[in-house]
């Protein structure tokens, strides 16, 4: 079986320099917000080009702090796409906003921004853009509008370490951004991790207090915080893979060219990305076909492994019944037909070529 993603064999090329980096983190005797995580804060605000970075559990919880951060909640609305993982709008509705859902550009999949501006109103406090699959959202329309309405604009990175848009790395195309380190992320971690970046500094000095029980100084307490930090083990797993992320991005990207180039079926619809976006990282390779089900079995009988990012939009999760009634037909078409193909900087090209040539004969009598 061709696996969709094998984090063993990714992992494993750097097994000595990680088995070295714990080591260092069990012979220091200082586990929580110490010298790894301080460097690893340096050296991705750096690779992203930010003033701060501030190492967090994860990905949701990033999130969760820059919206706790600038003080929204109860009576707040804040937009987001309808077609995304579900943690982006867990994250506003954690501190008590309202997510406000604006459906997708069916080409790229992320935020539509022609249908942003209907959807603000005068409660409306924040845009939160998504980079979905490893590509960056229309970043300069959702500006434009941000400025216009004086919105700001809240980057989820979580699938996009290492894009750029113009020239810019993720992180550094809004006022704050959030960023997910699972292991199956471009740069993960052997476990849970985040972390935010900004250049404000006041924002992050806040940021910094929240994720730290909302203490600045020990036993001190400026804010009603939470537990929500990095902790040294994960700090230095990211500190060593973080050299080899635009290398395995390249890597994907290479993948991707080759599926592009050569998978050839009239029942396939590839990915397309938007010409602004100049690194594409892809996080997943998604193609949409009408019979999803139907071409999932017909690769896994032929020895490859699929995933479906992602079966049910946020607005028909059990956990949003308020939803139900509501239709957002991109996002459900969107939902109902994607499929991710095995793409990983391990991939060998004979793994790729047999991928390429099963799409092809899908279909074919």
């Amino acid at each position: 079986m061709i696996p969709f993603l094998n984090l063993k064999e990714i992992n494993k090329q750097y097994k000595e320099e990680l088995k070295e980096a714990a080591g260092r983190v069990i012979d220091s005797g200082w586990y929580i917000l110490g010298e790894e995580v301080a460097a690893f804060e340096k050296e991705f605000a750096a690779y992203c080009g930010v003033k701060h970075c501030i190492g967090v559990s994860n990905g949701l919880d990033a999130l969760k702090l820059i919206l706790k951060a600038y003080g929204y909640g109860a009576g707040d609305e804040i937009i987001v796409p309808s077609n995304t993982y579900i943690a982006s709008i867990l994250a506003i509705s954690e501190v008590g906003a309202t997510p406000v859902l604006v459906e997708p550009n069916s080409n790229t999949y992320n935020i539509d921004p022609k249908q942003i501006e209907e959807k603000i109103t005068e409660k409306t406090k924040a845009i939160l853009a998504v980079h979905l699959y490893g590509q960056t959202a229309d970043i300069d329309a959702v500006t434009d509008i941000a400025a216009r309405y004086q919105l700001k604009v809240i980057e989820d990175a979580a699938q996009a370490q290492g894009a750029r848009y113009r020239g810019k790395r993720t992180g550094n195309l809004g006022d704050a951004a959030g960023f997910s380190f699972y292991p199956g992320k471009n740069l993960g971690a052997l476990g849970d991790a985040g972390a935010i970046t900004t250049n404000d500094s006041e924002l992050a000095e806040k940021i910094t207090a929240l994720r730290n029980y909302g203490s600045h100084k020990k036993y001190e307490n400026l804010y009603k915080g939470y537990n929500h930090r990095l902790d040294e083990m994960q700090a230095a797993m990211l500190r060593v893979k973080l050299n080899y992320l635009d290398q395995e991005n390249e890597a994907r990207r290479m993948i991707a060219d080759r599926y592009h180039q050569f998978i050839n079926n009239e029942e396939i619809i590839l990915p397309t990305a938007p010409e602004n976006a100049e690194e594409h990282v892809w996080h997943v390779f998604v193609i949409r076909t009408k019979e999803r089900n139907r071409l999932q079995k017909f690769l896994t009988d032929k020895g490859i492994q699929t995933v479906i990012h992602y079966p049910i939009p946020p607005h028909k999760q059990q956990a949003y019944t308020e939803w139900k009634e509501n239709k957002y037909p991109i996002s459900e078409k969107i939902h109902n037909e994607v499929l991710s193909l095995p793409i990983s900087p391990v991939q060998s090209l004979e793994d790729t070529k047999r991928i390429i040539e099963a799409i092809n004969q899908y279909g074919q009598v």
